[in-house]
């Protein structure tokens, strides 16, 4: 019997959970993925705490465009709320995605606009 699709999600989710780990320093950068929205988090796993978190639901934030660009957005306005922390390197956590697509453009976002993972 093959492993349902979310399932198969929760496993590449624990494997990458076992490797990746945030710091205050090199904080976890977590991304979730629902069918309409993009969500975004630094957290710093030895303290369990959130340092900052953005998402396309900001009050604010236009989603005008593709969900591509809207991805893409977010990483940069998580990019520059990072460098407000004084935060310039992460460790990037997919959250069990493939790294394509949406994952993939919030990465290159967050990348352009300074973050280093």
């Amino acid at each position: 019997m093959s492993l349902t699709k979310s399932e198969r999600r929760q496993r590449i989710k624990f494997r990458i959970r076992k490797i990746v780990n945030g710091t205050a320093a090199k904080p976890r950068l977590s991304v979730f993925r629902s069918n309409k929205e993009i969500y975004v988090q630094l957290i710093d796993d030895v303290n369990g705490v959130t340092l900052l978190a953005a998402s396309s639901r900001d009050k604010g934030f236009d989603t005008k465009g593709t969900a591509i660009e809207v991805a893409a957005a977010v990483g940069k306005v998580v990019a520059e709320k990072a460098q407000k922390a004084g935060i310039t390197e992460v460790t990037f956590d997919r959250g069990g995605n493939l790294y394509h697509g949406r994952i993939k453009s919030l990465a290159e976002g967050a990348r352009e606009a300074g973050l280093k993972f």
